[in-house]
């Protein structure tokens, strides 16, 4: 089996925007070269909104460089960007946003969500592009729940969605840059599953709701994150209660990070034309004028 190389608490939480109360259970600034290609990982909620007449959210802000992955398990958010593209995802739908070259985009509660309120449940990963894609067009790809492949686990033991990658011959409608893997798992109360992924991939498993033990023995409860060896094999989850999780793999890219919030790009000379790019309108604007 893999072993671990480190399991994080749960951190703090903070706000972004007033529509996404976060914590940040992945940062390649705390865990490093052993997350590569994953930059980031926010999990926002659960929490209970009540009904408003303003949509909370996060307004108008760039990105260059990198993909955002963002995962609806409850709500809905609309969003929108400088390419013109946009839409509605609501539980179970993900929104896999390529920022490449640079583009500027909202992220809002829908009108709906926002009068009616209810149980919000959003995570957002962030996904590194090597050198040579960082300047590729913006793309924007709408995975929809039922274009997801939804797998019973063997002894059902649960159900895994494959968003990205290949699991037992069922493959995720992500379109990647570099190889990876991103399953969204429902675990039952008492249930045991193992799971095998690429060796010599990075591999996390980012617990979101219930408690469960890793590879028979190390407990971990939710918004907690375990970072394997890239090498050894199998791991083995077993549930003590109902549990949900992702679990993260992919090659890692090995090059020099240079990033300034929402700019990641591999030297400190990328990064400054990168702000001035954005400062000088070169992203664009969003539809209406705003932005």
């Amino acid at each position: 089996m893999r072993e671990i190389m480190r399991i994080d608490a749960a951190p703090a939480g903070h706000w972004v925007g007033d529509g996404f109360p976060v914590r940040s259970l992945l940062s390649h600034h705390l865990q490093g070269e052993f997350v590569s290609p994953f930059l980031l990982l926010d999990y926002a909620g659960p929490t209970d909104f009540s009904p408003a007449t303003t949509p909370r959210g996060v307004g108008a802000h760039p990105h260059r460089g990198f993909e955002t992955v963002t995962i609806v398990l409850d709500g809905e958010i609309a969003h929108r960007d400088s390419t013109g593209a946009g839409g509605v995802i609501g539980p179970g739908d993900v929104q896999w946003m390529t920022a490449g070259a640079g583009v500027l985009h909202e992220e809002m509660h829908t009108p709906a969500f926002t009068r009616s309120g209810g149980r919000f449940e959003v995570v957002q990963l962030w996904v590194n592009l090597p050198a040579a894609h960082k300047m590729s067009a913006p793309r924007y790809q709408t995975l929809m729940d039922d274009a997801i492949p939804h797998v019973d686990l063997p002894g059902d033991a649960g159900l895994l969605r494959v968003i990205a990658g290949d699991y037992a011959g069922h493959r995720g409608p992500a379109q990647t840059f570099t190889p990876m893997n991103i399953w969204d798992v429902r675990l039952d109360a008492g249930a045991t599953a193992t799971f095998r992924l690429p060796e010599g991939h990075s591999l996390i498993l980012a617990a979101l709701d219930g408690a469960l033990r890793v590879n028979h023995a190390e407990p971990i409860d939710a918004a907690e994150i375990v970072v394997f060896t890239q090498t050894g094999g199998e791991i083995v989850v077993d549930a003590d209660r109902d549990t949900k999780f992702l679990l993260l793999s992919g090659e890692p890219i090995n090059e020099a990070i240079a990033q300034q919030g929402p700019f990641v790009m591999n030297t400190a000379e990328e990064l400054r034309q990168a702000i001035a790019d954005y400062r000088d309108g070169k992203f664009g604007v969003l539809p209406n004028g705003a932005g």
